[in-house]
């Protein structure tokens, strides 16, 4: 067996060179090393890591240690001409110490720079927040007050016995793009961070009126005067518990009047099996906690979905069916050795009512029998369970939107568009991988989860920019083939593209050939490889 020993260096490309012309075309170094800059002696400036930081994370996210290997691994030299030993911990370290101080500032102008460079449109903005668990002390006395802190409050993951950091996230309608990032202290209710988001996005979008689309947490006496006193109308749904069932129960869906609405997710199924929407509107009047505050008067948009009536159905039969289960049960054992007292099974129905959330519904009596044992009977209040179902399917919506310009199916449809936040969050969770952190003190945390919201404003551009081109290109519908293996037609994600770019490599040849250095080659193993970077506009040649 003859072995050959080859020069050829090869390195992995994937989407780098994608990712370093949006961060051009963001002036992401530029507006980094202007806010903070270092000495002309630095090899590295502050721009320039973290620029490869957010290339990182769109590519190989891993924790801040060993990144100077995957530099090595992947073209970072040649596509963004930074040499990979310095990407060492050290150095990125101090490039979060450094742009920490100026988060806001940074984000604001990159948001600015992006809306500008890509013809964005912010008319409406979909907020939400969410969580990411942290394992570690976190000592209060350890953390930096000038910044968000540790702590423990209420996870998304349920993980209440670890503290928390948390996230708030602006998400436009044009493109879900992600144009406010917020590190947020781990035990701060949702409800107070309102204010503070809408300012921090009139300053960046440099606008005044927006539509402000959140969820139930939005909803606050406090927080819609804000909202009304600074001119940005809002529309979000009222926690469940503003509204008694038996007003739901009264209403008649067939005096709605439906939706053309199709989500996206059920748009291929035959049209009998698509859920229902209707929609009806009267007013909703809030209160503040001072006796001086004057009421605040909201149109109120009340919606029926016929898909969520189904499900809610679904899901009480089965609750009902456990709890009978539960309580069949604790009845054979009232009395026994386990359920002695009549303390201890009214105690067991407590946590059963809770656990099934029957509560409402559940009627219990507790007598004692001719042994003088305690004997348990219980039933369900009929009346309550037909209210309960009647009302399935609605939910209500407010808003101050002005009727003239948004009637109440358009401020239904404004409203579906939040889940687009939802994608963002699992995106940020899932491919830039947000968590686990590797880092010690909350200053740095925020530096960091602010480079990954940087991360994620790319990531969903690309996706943006590959959807308009199609749909430049004649595809309506923003469908291409290619992107799976049955060849059929679907919207490209930026999971999608970001898949197929990840397998571009890139060939070196050894320098100081005889006769001129001979060219790179880049190894390009599907055609769908090729169409993704037209439609980016990126030429590799």
């Amino acid at each position: 067996m003859t072995a050959v020993v080859s020069r050829v260096v090869t390195k992995r490309l994937g989407a780098l060179p994608v990712v370093a012309e949006f961060l051009h075309r963001l002036g992401l170094a530029e507006t980094v090393d202007e806010l903070c800059p270092v000495r002309d002696l630095a090899l590295a400036t502050t721009g320039e890591v973290i620029e490869a930081l957010v290339a990182n994370r769109l590519t190989s996210p891993r924790p801040l240690v060993r990144v100077e290997d995957w530099a090595r691994t992947w073209a970072v030299k040649e596509v963004m001409g930074l040499d990979p030993g310095l990407l060492n911990d050290d150095r990125l370290g101090r490039a979060l110490d450094a742009i920490a101080p100026r988060l806001e500032e940074i984000t604001g102008s990159i948001a600015a720079r992006a809306i500008c460079e890509f013809g964005i449109d912010v008319a409406t903005l979909h907020w939400d927040m969410t969580s990411m668990s942290l394992t570690g002390a976190y000592d209060t006395e350890d953390q930096d007050p000038e910044y968000p802190q540790v702590a423990y409050g209420h996870p998304k993951d349920r993980r209440v016995d670890l503290k928390q950091f948390q996230a708030g996230l602006g998400v436009v309608a044009d493109g879900a793009v992600p144009l406010l990032a917020k590190a947020i202290t781990g035990g701060a209710g949702e409800i107070t961070q309102v204010v503070t988001a809408i300012k921090q996005f009139q300053a960046a979008a440099n606008i005044k009126r927006f539509l402000m689309v959140g969820d139930s947490k939005m909803v606050s006496y406090d927080n819609l005067t804000a909202l009304a006193s600074a001119g940005v109308e809002f529309v979000a749904p009222l926690p469940a518990k503003a509204i008694e069932p038996a007003f739901f129960a009264a209403l008649d869906p067939a005096s709605a009047e439906p939706v053309d609405y199709v989500p996206l997710r059920v748009a291929d199924r035959p049209t009998m099996d698509r859920p229902d929407y209707r929609v009806l509107e009267d007013i909703h009047t809030l209160a503040g906690k001072r006796k001086s505050d004057p009421p605040l008067t909201v149109r109120r948009v009340l919606v029926y979905s016929g898909g969520n009536a189904t499900a809610k159905a679904k899901a009480r039969d089965k609750r009902l069916a456990k709890a009978s289960e539960d309580l069949d049960k604790l009845t054979r054992l009232a009395g026994s050795r386990y359920y002695k007292t009549r303390e201890k099974i009214a105690e067991k129905i407590g946590v059963i009512a809770k656990t099934r959330r029957i509560t409402d519904c559940l009627h219990t009596e507790i007598a004692d029998g001719p042994d003088g044992k305690p004997v348990l009977a219980w039933h369900f209040d009929q009346d309550v369970l037909d209210i309960q179902a009647k009302a399935d399917g609605w939910y209500a919506l407010i808003t101050n939107q002005d009727p003239e310009h948004a009637g109440h199916v358009e401020v239904f449809l404004d409203y579906k568009g939040q889940p687009q936040v939802e994608r963002r969050y699992g995106e940020l969770k899932g491919p830039l991988a947000v968590a686990p952190f590797f880092l010690q003190g909350n200053k740095r945390l925020t530096a960091l989860l602010h480079v990954l919201m940087l991360a994620l404003l790319v990531y969903s551009l690309i996706e943006r920019q590959v959807r308009r081109a199609l749909e430049h290109d004649g595809s309506p519908d923003g469908k291409m083939t290619g992107l799976y293996p049955d060849n059929r037609r679907e919207r490209p994600t930026a999971r999608m593209i970001f898949y197929h770019l990840g397998e571009l490599d890139l060939a070196i040849p050894p320098p100081n050939e005889p006769g001129g250095d001979p060219p790179r080659v880049l190894h390009i193993t599907r055609g769908v490889q090729l169409h993704l970077l037209d439609l980016l506009g990126i030429n590799l040649s």
